[in-house]
C-alpha cells in the first residue's frame, strides 16, 4: 500500500484506494439518479455498490491492522446492512436499520475510545450537540408512530454521543477525518428522517447520500491512522 502523508496527519491519500473511491462515488450518483427517477432495483443494486466501496476503502486503508481500524470496521460491516435493510420501505425495514446503524454508531463510539479521547474536548461538544439532538427530537416528535418512539429517541442520543466522542479524539490529535465524517453522517441522518419519519415532498436523498457516503469514506481513510499505544484512552485535555 502506498500511503503519501501531509504534514497535517488528516491530510493524506492512500492511492491503492482510489478505485474503490471512485466505485463509491460513481454508485453515490447513480444511487440518487435511480431513486429520481423511481427505478427502484438499479437503485438498489447501486446502494450495494456504494456500501461495499467503503468497506473495500477501509481495507486497503489498513483498517484490519489496529484496533481502532478493525473497530472502524465493524461500524462500517454494520453500516451495510443497514444500508441493506433500508432498501426496503416498510416500519419492520425501518426498524431493522435502525438497530444496524445504532450498533454502528456503539462501535464507532468504541473505536474513538481506542484511539483516545480528550475529556475537555468531549465536555465542551456534549452542550452544543446535546441541544442539536434535543431540537431534531423536538421536529421529529410530531411525525413518528408510537411503536418508533423509544427506538428514534436511544438512536438520537447514540449518534449524538458518537459526535461527541468524534470531537474528543481530535482533542487527542485524532486526524481530522474522524470528526469530519462523524458530523457527515450526523448530517446525513437528518435526512432520512425528513424522508422516513416527516415525509418531506422534497427529496433530500439528494444532499443526504452524498454526505453519509463521503461521512462513511473519511472514516474508513482514517483507520490508516491509528495510535500505535491506545493503553490510556483518556485525558483530562
Amino acid at each position: 500500500m502506498n500511503l503519501i502523508s501531509a504534514q497535517d496527519p488528516g491530510k493524506y491519500i492512500v492511492a491503492g484506494s482510489r478505485r474503490y473511491l471512485l466505485l463509491a462515488t460513481a454508485g453515490c450518483i447513480a444511487l440518487v439518479a435511480f431513486l429520481l427517477v423511481d427505478y427502484e432495483y438499479a437503485a438498489a443494486a447501486a446502494k450495494i455498490v456504494a456500501s461495499t466501496s467503503f468497506l473495500a476503502v477501509a481495507i486497503r486503508a489498513g483498517a484490519l491492522r489496529s484496533d481502532f481500524g478493525r473497530i472502524v470496521f465493524l461500524g462500517l460491516a454494520f453500516s451495510w446492512f443497514g444500508d441493506a435493510f433500508l432498501i426496503g420501505e416498510s416500519k419492520v425495514a425501518f426498524l431493522a436499520g435502525l438497530v444496524t446503524f445504532l450498533l454502528a454508531h456503539i462501535a464507532y463510539i468504541a473505536a474513538f475510545i481506542v484511539r483516545g479521547i480528550s475529556m475537555r474536548w468531549a465536555l465542551l461538544a456534549i452542550v452544543p450537540v446535546a441541544a442539536l439532538g434535543i431540537t431534531v427530537s423536538l421536529w421529529l416528535r410530531p411525525h413518528v408512530p408510537p411503536e418508533l418512539v423509544v427506538p428514534v429517541r436511544v438512536y438520537t442520543a447514540v449518534i449524538c454521543l458518537m459526535v461527541t466522542a468524534a470531537f474528543g479524539t481530535r482533542g487527542r490529535g485524532a486526524s481530522g477525518l474522524i470528526l469530519a465524517g462523524a458530523l457527515m453522517f450526523f448530517l446525513s441522518d437528518l435526512s432520512v428522517a425528513a424522508l422516513r419519519l416527516v415525509e418531506t415532498d422534497f427529496p433530500t436523498y439528494v444532499w443526504g447520500l452524498p454526505l453519509y457516503y463521503a461521512g462513511q469514506i473519511l472514516l474508513a481513510l482514517s483507520t490508516s491512522q491509528s495510535a500505535p499505544d491506545s493503553s490510556v484512552t483518556l485525558q483530562a485535555s
